[in-house]
């Protein structure tokens, strides 16, 4: 990867980047949008009982509103490595270099994004069922419903509107 290395994060990289970060910018990813169309086996379920987690589902005229966060200089190396043990742990996401859009300008962002012939992909679920899931599955980073509830409040708090999420959050609340 070259310097200066741009990640796009639309779920829990917004809340938990877990690289130094030099800069973060509003970005909108077009072409995409967040989906909790992931069954997590890992961080936020496990194989018996999984978990959802979101990712980049692609769809036509869809867009995902999220941040660009510009790895410190010198760091991009290990970011990389820690990125891809983080997120390829089950090989559903695919790595890949997109072009997010800022107030800024274009940038080009290192991407996560689903890979829509894993076994681990979900799409399309109705969002009772989505919720019913979210609700009870924990995993090796925790409880699913604070995944999902973080990543809600902190897209609220960049004034980031997701209506089913924000569904799916006080859902899930009147679950648990």
């Amino acid at each position: 990867m070259h310097a200066p290395l741009w990640v796009f994060g639309y779920g829990s990289l917004i809340w938990d980047p877990g690289f130094p970060v030099a800069e973060r910018r509003l970005a909108r990813l077009d072409g995409w949008h967040r989906s909790f169309c992931m069954r997590s086996i890992h961080h936020r379920g496990t194989p018996e009982r999984p978990g959802l987690v979101l990712a980049l589902d692609r769809a036509e005229g869809a867009s995902c509103a999220g941040l660009a966060f510009r790895v410190a200089p010198g760091e991009e190396a290990a970011t990389l490595a820690a990125l891809r043990e983080r997120e390829l742990v089950s090989s559903a996401y695919l790595e890949e270099v997109l072009r997010v859009e800022t107030a800024d300008g274009t940038l080009d962002a290192l991407t996560y994004v689903i890979d829509p012939d894993h076994a681990q992909y979900c799409g399309g679920l109705p969002l009772e069922e989505q919720a019913g899931i979210i609700a009870r599955a924990t995993g090796g980073r925790g409880a699913n419903r604070d995944y999902l509830w973080s990543t809600a409040a902190h897209l609220a708090d960049l004034g980031i509107a997701d209506p089913d999420l924000e569904w799916l959050a006080a859902r899930v609340r009147d679950l648990s």
